[in-house]
């Protein structure tokens, strides 16, 4: 399947065949070098709420992915990423939480203070995505989600009110360098690595950190 966005029948066929390598290559070095499912999501045009999927009351545009477009499996080629995106031209690129990693997600402004002291502490981290919304995504081994509330209990956190949540299965987050929701784009705040894309670091390691910088906030 396809879609267009306000200005894409216009595009020069150079610039859609541009836009559609560097697309499938930026797939399958998700797919491929990252080892992270990729699925087609839905584009907003830039200052605009109308979303690509071409539902009026869509309730969140730009911003989830395509219903009937097809996932591009952890481990597909580039030959594989170019077929399958090919279908979708102009589809932005989400990643499916809860298989590889869950999300621990707080404001720009905390992720940005406990990256800082978690990496003078030298512990592990894995990638850490900003949004042009303000929030701050930390890659964290999968059942984060589920785990929250308890740990949050045991570090004595339970109580405060901190403007962190996690994401788990079920969800998905919108992979840098694609626009989000017209927003703007998502950008790495720390890439992935080798060592860290499948195999983040518990989300124990990092909550007490994120938590205080909430606090603080």
């Amino acid at each position: 399947m396809g879609f267009t966005i306000g200005g894409i029948r216009g595009l020069r066929s150079g610039s859609r065949h541009r836009d559609r390598t560097a697309g499938s290559t930026a797939v399958a070095q998700y797919t491929g070098l990252w080892g992270w499912a990729v699925r087609p999501g839905a584009r907003a045009r830039t200052g605009s709420r109308t979303c690509s999927c071409g539902d009026r009351r869509c309730a969140a545009p730009g911003a989830h992915p395509l219903e009937s477009a097809r996932e591009v499996p952890a481990g597909a080629s580039l030959d594989d990423a170019a077929c399958a995106w090919a279908e979708v031209p102009g589809a932005s690129m989400m990643l499916p939480v809860g298989r590889v990693f869950d999300i621990l997600e707080v404001a720009e402004a905390a992720g940005r203070r406990a990256l800082v002291r978690l990496e003078r502490m030298g512990l592990p981290l894995g990638p850490v995505a900003v949004t042009p919304d303000g929030r701050a995504q930390f890659f964290v081994a999968p059942g984060a989600a589920a785990q929250l509330p308890e740990l949050l209990y045991r570090m004595g956190w339970d109580d405060a009110p901190l403007d962190l949540r996690a994401l788990g299965p079920g969800t998905h987050i919108t992979a840098p360098p694609c626009d989000l929701g017209g927003l703007g784009p998502v950008r790495w705040l720390r890439p992935p690595a080798l060592d860290t894309a499948t195999a983040p670091p518990p989300a124990r390691l990092l909550l007490g950190t994120l938590a205080y910088s909430c606090h603080r906030t």
